[in-house]
């Protein structure tokens, strides 16, 4: 079992959810609800898992908050 880290956001013209995990390439889709949405992801996921020659592009750290005056 693989843990992946995702970024969600919603996008304002469709109201679709879309995500997309970092440094994974063609690893992105888009759901109606968070569940959708994370359901979608699993499926793309394993679909790129099953390539032997996944190549991870970089390393997902985390997120920081950034602050403009």
């Amino acid at each position: 079992m693989r843990t992946f880290t995702a970024v969600v956001e919603r996008d304002t013209d469709t109201n679709l959810y879309v995500g997309y995990v970092p440094g994974f390439p063609g690893a992105h889709s888009q759901g109606e609800t968070l569940d959708e949405l994370q359901e979608n992801l699993q499926e793309v996921i394993e679909m790129l898992l099953e390539d032997e020659q996944v190549t991870f592009s970089t390393e997902f750290v985390g997120i920081q908050q950034i602050v403009v005056r």
